[in-house]
């Protein structure tokens, strides 16, 4: 689905929205929300069910079935609950009657739950544990203002219409749990992530306000926001690239400053309900609530200290495990861990110096280093920025180029390789002067494997030495397999 198409639904389901609003409470108000209701989880139900990069398995489309089912279920609920009012309305059917309702929250919330647990997989330590703190906070604060108030009025009994309350409760902050997590968690936060996070809080909040003011205004109001956040997680479902929700993410070294809001509203949560229920005068609990919030902002500053000095120390320790300390360029083991997401028709180039021990042995080592260094700058100079180039180790080096690979363009760039490194180097007005031997390897064929590739390479390289040295050689397609060319 493209951009453009993505906002021409998010307009009609806001004129929905906006209709429901206006005309809820009649008979024609009752049929535009069913009708448009009833397209929505057509839309949802296809949009899990329909064939995806994302959804190939029953695993992969869990989370979609599972928010289809969770739109379904509410669907269900708006419809007895209009049968009931129209056509047995002394009828009190409290109880079994909110099961789709409850049924709904859940499953959105748990559909939700899995997108941001695939997208952090191994990282889900911190979210989860932020997303524990903000989550305690907001139900001691929502039973505070839901709750309570039913509980004094009852005398402290918990009756099945608070116990049912508390149930809805529960629903909305595990919807809440899970936006939280999707908030958190790393990965590509692009339209269908944005659209997510804003349809989960959209609905959170109308449906917390729906219950905080009974106002008919306010009902009136917030049914046609609802429909909107649900219409919005569809819209979700519907776009090719909806699999950035679940697709994992790299690991984040950096502090999310919604980490920094979020643990803020939960520091001052209870110590804000304390301060509304003290005693004293307004002047002494506006004192404390002003104590207690630059306590709390104390508190996070010098969290945030601390966590940006961790970071600041894990990236210099990620740099130096991914670099090369020499001529900055990567590390083996960066082009390894790139290799392992290679594609068909990615291209591996495998290096050697020709000469270099001569240099070192002439000149010394810090020559040597100084012409390793000028080497990885022309290097990098020579290729495209989407390429890699990495430092092996000693006098080797490699190139990762994304496919996909043209024969013409290899060769060019082979060429250019060998130009730029025969280029003599200054060296304290000494010539330094090096060749090398280039080995090339495609991903295609029968060789499908990293294994495959570099050994290909590497083997390529050598026959390039063998060959007379200062040449480039192209392996063949399958591992063993005769050179496709040679040149001098």
């Amino acid at each position: 689905m493209t951009v453009l198409r993505t906002w021409w639904l998010v307009a009609a389901a806001a004129l929905a929205g906006v209709l429901i609003t206006m005309t809820i409470g009649t008979v024609t108000g009752e049929a535009v929300y069913f009708g448009c209701y009833a397209v929505v989880c057509a839309a949802a139900w296809w949009a899990a069910l329909r064939p995806a990069a994302d959804s190939g398995t029953r695993a992969g489309r869990r989370p979609w079935l599972l928010i289809a089912l969770g739109q379904t279920l509410l669907l269900t609920g708006d419809a007895v609950m209009t049968v009931f009012f129209y056509f047995l309305p002394e009828a009190t059917p409290i109880g079994w009657m909110d099961v789709p309702w409850l049924g709904g929250y859940a499953a959105i919330g748990a559909g939700l739950m899995i997108m941001a647990r695939r997208r952090a997989r191994e990282q889900m330590r911190e979210p989860l544990l932020d997303m524990l703190t903000l989550t305690t906070a907001a139900t001691l604060g929502l039973w505070r203002v839901m709750i309570d108030p039913e509980l004094k009025a009852s005398g402290g009994q918990y009756t099945a219409e608070i116990l049912l309350d508390a149930s809805y409760m529960i629903g909305d902050v595990l919807v809440m749990a899970a936006v939280v997590l999707l908030v958190l968690s790393p990965g590509v936060r692009g339209v269908p992530t944005w659209l997510m996070i804003v349809a989960g809080f959209g609905r959170l909040l109308a449906d917390v306000g729906r219950v905080l003011w009974q106002y008919e205004s306010i009902v009136v109001f917030v049914s046609g926001i609802i429909f909107f956040a649900n219409a919005l997680m569809v819209i979700t479902m519907l776009r090719a690239d909806r699999d950035e929700l679940v697709r994992p993410g790299r690991r984040t070294r950096t502090l999310h400053p919604a980490r920094i809001v979020f643990l803020g509203l939960a520091l001052l949560t209870a110590p804000a309900i304390a301060v509304a229920e003290g005693s004293g005068s307004t002047g002494e609990r506006l004192a404390l609530l002003t104590a207690t919030v630059a306590a709390s902002s104390f508190v996070l500053t010098r969290f945030t200290t601390a966590v940006r000095q961790q970071e600041r120390a894990e990236r210099l320790l990620s740099y130096q495990a991914s670099y090369d300390p020499l001529t900055g360029l990567a590390n083996r083991r960066t082009i390894l861990a790139r290799l392992e997401e290679c594609v068909t028709g990615d291209v591996l180039l495998y290096l050697d110096l020709d000469g270099f021990k001569a240099v070192n042995d002439t000149h010394g080592h810090e020559a040597g280093d100084a012409l390793l260094v000028e080497i990885g700058n022309r290097l990098r100079g020579a290729v495209r920025e989407e390429d890699l180039v990495a430092r092996l180790g000693g006098d080797e080096f490699a190139l990762l180029c994304p496919g996909p690979a043209d024969i013409s363009e290899i060769t060019a760039l082979a060429e250019r390789l060998l130009a730029v490194v025969t280029e003599p180097v200054d060296y304290h007005g000494h010539e330094l002067r090096v060749g090398t031997s280039v080995g090339i390897a495609v991903y295609t064929g029968g060789i499908t494997s990293p294994g495959d590739l570099i050994r290909a390479a590497d083997v390529a390289m050598y026959q390039a030495k063998r060959g007379g040295r200062g040449r480039w050689v192209l392996a063949g397609p399958t591992p063993g397999s005769p050179s496709l060319a040679l040149a001098g």
